[in-house]
């Protein structure tokens, strides 16, 4: 049996391939509007996310410029104490051998200077100095860049550029490398630091009984080792004041890229967002149209909102 169609309802047919593709609007704009919410929901987490791992960063960056203060205020405590003393009394320069000549009669002295942790803390006692770092780091250029404008207190637009070549990973290997240098202070100085500690409980011990008989040699000694470990102690916390300092302002690096990286992810969001304005837009037009008469027009405008909707949609993901 023939089907026959009313010329009622033929009216209401789209009568092209053109208008059977319109025809399909609706649905079209309704699945590209849910593909941009879900794109500005995507970006607007993971500024989020960059904003709470900048908070972290910032907290392990505030740990490391405590360290810096703690270390700089101790190294100035010990300065000034050995300024203070070679004011009120006689110090001469520590020399080594009158430690050894002093120490005669003493064994357990004795074999502590002598040992050789013992004679290598003696040569750093005279010297004022720590034992030097094998390790030393020369940063990637663009982090000494980046760096360098931290320090000048560049504005965050100028950061933002000098940060833009530099990637996460390469930041990590520099934090890695900064905190190896701090380990390989810490085993370089650790047994020297055991050996004055050693001597000075030792020297303090003797000078204490020898000054109950009059003993003024050794309260001289006693006094020149304590002046040069003093001075000792005080380069040891500036250089280790240094290093906590270097890994601070790379925690600050990685502050500023993790914000710029929010802030980034929340102008896409926004961008995002407005697309998929448009192309529910679309969907308004095309639901419109299927009420109105001369609906391949209005679906041609819905069609044209989604395009523009996809477009930039498509240049937000690629270039912002």
């Amino acid at each position: 049996m023939k089907v026959v169609i009313p010329n009622e309802l033929k009216a209401e047919m789209p009568p092209t391939m053109f208008g059977r593709i319109l025809s399909a609007t609706p649905v079209v704009m309704a699945v590209v509007a849910t593909m941009l919410a879900g794109l500005a929901s995507s970006e607007m987490t993971r500024a989020q996310y960059d904003r709470s791992l900048a908070a972290q960063q910032q907290s392990k960056a505030g740990d490391q410029w405590s360290f810096f203060q703690a270390k700089r205020m101790r190294g100035a405590f010990q300065l000034n104490t050995a300024e203070l003393l070679q004011a009120v009394s006689a110090v001469r320069p520590f020399e080594p051998t009158a430690l050894t000549q002093w120490s005669e009669g003493k064994p357990e002295l004795a074999a502590v200077i002598s040992s050789p942790d013992g004679q290598r803390a003696l040569g750093f006692l005279q010297r004022s100095e720590v034992p030097s770092n094998s390790t030393v780091v020369a940063w990637d250029p663009k982090i000494q860049a980046a760096l360098d404008g931290l320090e000048a207190l560049r504005p965050d637009s100028d950061m933002a550029a000098l940060l833009a070549p530099v990637d996460v990973k390469s930041l990590e290997d520099a934090l890695r490398a900064a905190r190896d240098q701090v380990d390989a202070l810490d085993t370089a100085t650790k047994p020297i630091n055991e050996a004055i500690d050693r001597m000075d409980a030792l020297v303090s011990h003797q000078a204490a009984l020898s000054a109950g008989t009059g003993g003024g040699s050794s309260l001289s000694v006693h006094r020149d080792f304590t002046v040069a470990r003093l001075r000792y102690t005080a380069v040891r916390y500036e250089v280790e004041a240094r290093l906590n300092q270097a890994i601070a302002n790379l925690y600050e690096l990685q502050v500023r890229k993790s914000n710029f990286s929010a802030e980034r992810h929340h102008a896409r969001s926004q961008k995002f967002f407005f697309g998929m304005l448009g192309a529910q837009l679309g969907v308004i037009v095309s639901t419109f149209a299927m009420a109105a008469r001369n609906r391949n027009l209005l679906w041609s405008l819905a069609a044209a909102a989604g395009l523009l909707a996809i477009g930039f949609a498509v240049y937000v993901y690629l270039c912002v």
